[in-house]
């Protein structure tokens, strides 16, 4: 059996963390989250010489063990605790050939640790272009590790850095620097209280206020020790962190050489332009506008070809295996109900392939810097745009970003309005609600149905925005924290990453809305395929009285309508009918919103359930959007109409319907009592506007 060994990837934001974990795990990955905590945990399997594995942990980037969020504290915690599962046999520091000089503050704290530490230089094919030389051996000699120059753009020094990861017991453990100097006298009393601990671990302990109560059986008792103030250890902590940056300055000034006429240039001549407070907007809105019309135009030919497909596999199975329950539930339930979230996938697999390319091109910094400047005004912290933008892929790790956010009040109404900004899941509700009602004419070279997508975005984002306003003069924020973001070097996107995650992403939407809407699905078919009386069990001799003169399909269709309307399914609908009546909505539609507070993609492979459950379509008339064109009021007036179709979009853009976020907002609120106003007040404002959109538009 060949042994594993835990490598820990750490290094600051923006260093190429995740394309070194990408290169040296490629698709042997998994996300998940830290025990206990809403904290992204990115792992993957690396294989060594000989038949040696690499157990890598992606740990969440800081800037230093000097904690001042909570996934700084994931880092420490770790580094801390022996006895954790995943405590590294080795630690890997990725660090920006651009800005070594920032990025060895960690790397010598970790070193005082006594962890076997290497050094990896990223991004080394812009050394030349940007004027920088190294000498490695002075560095290696003076840092006492070794170092790997690595790019991972031109896939180059990863073997290295595996060979080196494989030798990690040959990897020097002392000490870049002795930091007890900066009070000798307090560090003496300390190691003569502790003569079994490591000096540097115990001054973490002391210094920080982060929970290591998990740290090791042996708890260090350090209540009795903590002879400083609050700010006395503060002013310690800055007297360290500039006798680290005095001895790194001394290595760099021998270890590596810079031409300044070559370290600015194209970056900043392209930041006055991204950054403008005009040209800037205008140029991310042209972006927005582009990429809303991509993911329509790239994506028509899969989604139709999904579609057909998935109609006539229900339609192969329906007539292959014998007749009965199981049959009509593979058909009509179980693969009606995936088809209807499948079919979706090109859409959403552009959507993330648009945002990694941003990310990973270093301009998603610069949209975050443009919108500090619009939260300001209403109230928001700058480091709130970071959860509304990444809310676009889902509300629930956006809502963990608000972490960062040291103003509770700030960090509350972020959470707060977060839910507000159209992520993923209510792309499909979008999607196909546009395509039912919105022409395919188009102005300015650009279609109705990409504007309107886009118009629903902004919406999103404004409602967010004016939300956190009102909330602002609510609770009264009067305290502003500052917002400091660092805007990475432009660069252009590394293939790898962005297929990798545009895969890693659209895969766990569609395994995670996977099994909720496989077991609705089951659910709703058995309510619809069941009902109490005489008024669904004898359907097919009522009908057959009553429409003595028509036969065959029409006849079957007939009953299949009656049996629905009728089942449990129907009665729970035509229960909510009267009060979703008033916005354009039959007890239908009704079904498919109560459904989709499990999750909002639900909506649609309800209405694809409901709409499949016994009927008999044929040809093109089986594709779910054919099917929701067809349907009709009892008078013959058709259900989804321009007024309809803006309400229920609206409806949606505004409403909460997502268990999961509530379940989150509840854990990091600690208090039932905001989720439950989230969702108030949230559906309060989805109902209204709904309701004023159809009757205006009606």
């Amino acid at each position: 059996m060949s042994k594993q060994i835990n490598v820990a990837l750490i290094g600051n934001p923006n260093t190429g963390k995740t394309s070194v974990f990408n290169a040296l795990t490629g698709l042997n990955q998994k996300v998940g989250n830290y025990p206990g905590i809403t904290v992204d945990k990115k792992e993957g399997i690396c294989k060594l010489d000989r038949g040696l594995k690499a157990h890598i942990l992606d740990l969440p980037g800081t800037y230093s063990l000097n904690a001042s969020s909570l996934d700084e504290n994931v880092v420490i915690e770790l580094l801390l605790n022996k006895n954790d599962k995943d405590y590294p046999d080795i630690a890997v520091i990725v660090s920006d050939v651009e800005n070594l000089k920032r990025n060895l503050l960690v790397f010598t704290q970790i070193k005082d640790l006594k962890i076997p530490t290497i050094l990896v230089i990223n991004m080394a094919d812009r050394m030349k272009s940007r004027g920088i030389s190294l000498d490695i051996d002075i560095l290696e000699k003076e840092l006492h590790t070794k170092v790997a120059i690595v790019s991972t753009r031109k896939n180059e020094g990863i073997n290295h850095l595996k060979h080196l990861i494989s030798n990690y017991k040959s990897i020097s453990t002392t000490p870049c620097l002795d930091t007890s100097t900066i009070d000798q006298p307090y560090f003496d009393r300390l190691k003569t209280a502790f003569p079994n601990q490591e000096l540097y671990k115990l001054w973490l302990v002391i210094s920080q206020d982060a929970n290591f109560g998990k740290m090791d059986r042996n708890a260090i008792d350090i209540s009795e020790f903590k002879t400083k103030s609050k700010s006395e250890l503060k002013k310690l902590q800055q007297k360290e962190t500039i006798k680290r940056y005095q001895f790194i300055n001394n290595v760099l000034k021998i270890g590596q050489k810079i031409d300044v006429s070559k370290a600015t240039g194209l970056r900043e001549r392209l930041d006055r332009v991204l950054t403008h407070k005009v040209w800037g907007y205008v140029i991310f809105f042209i972006i927005l506008l582009t990429i809303f019309q991509a993911i329509y135009d790239w994506a028509t030919v899969p989604m139709d070809f999904i579609d057909a497909t998935f109609a006539s596999l229900s339609s192969w199975v329906k007539e292959t295996l014998p007749p009965g329950n199981l049959t009509d539930l593979l058909a009509e339930g179980v693969i009606t109900g995936i088809g209807g979230i499948v079919i979706f996938i090109p859409q959403i697999a552009f959507l993330f392939l648009f945002i990694s390319v941003l990310e990973e091109s270093g301009y998603m910094s610069r949209v975050v810097f443009l919108m500090d400047k619009i939260m300001r005004r209403f109230g928001l912290s700058g480091k709130s745009v970071v959860p509304l933008i990444s809310g676009t892929a889902c509300a629930i790790p956006a809502i963990m970003a608000t972490r960062n956010i040291e103003n509770w009040k700030e960090r509350l109404i972020t959470i707060l309005v977060t839910p507000f900004t159209t992520c993923s899941a209510r792309l499909p509700v979008y999607l196909i609600i546009i395509a039912l009602v919105i022409p395919e004419g188009r102005f300015l070279g650009l279609s109705y149905q990409a504007l309107t997508l886009m118009l629903l975005y902004l919406i999103g984002f404004g409602m967010a925005v004016f939300s956190a306003y009102i909330l602002n003069k609510i609770l009264k924020n009067n305290r502003k924290s500052f917002f400091v973001i660092e805007m990475p070097s432009y660069k252009v996107p590394l293939f790898k990453n962005v297929a990798l995650t545009v895969i890693e992403k659209t895969k766990t939407f569609v395994f995670e809305a996977g099994k909720i809407i496989l077991a609705i699905s089951v659910i709703l078919w058995l309510l619809a395929s069941n009902g109490p009386g005489a008024a669904f069990n004898d359907a097919e001799h009522i009908l057959e009285t009553k429409f003595s003169s028509i036969n065959g399909t029409e006849l079957e269709n007939k009953i299949a309508a009656h049996k629905l309307e009728h089942s449990y399914l129907g009665i729970i609908g035509k229960s909510i009918e009267p009060a979703i009546k008033p916005l354009g909505y039959d007890w239908k539609i009704g079904i498919g919103l109560v459904a989709s507070f499990a999750a909002r993609e639900v909506f649609v492979s309800t209405l694809a359930i409901i709409y499949s459950v016994g009927n008999s379509y044929e040809g093109d008339e089986n594709t779910l959007k054919n099917r929701m064109a067809t349907e009709v009021h009892a008078d013959g007036t058709k259900i989804f109409t321009l007024a309809s179709g803006i309400s229920l979009l609206l409806f949606y853009a505004f409403a909460m319907q997502c268990m999961g976020t509530l379940a989150i907002v509840k854990r990091e609120t600690n208090s039932w009592k905001w989720p439950i106003i989230q969702l108030v007040g949230m559906s309060a404002i989805a109902y209204i506007v709904a309701l004023i959109a159809f009757q205006f538009i009606n």
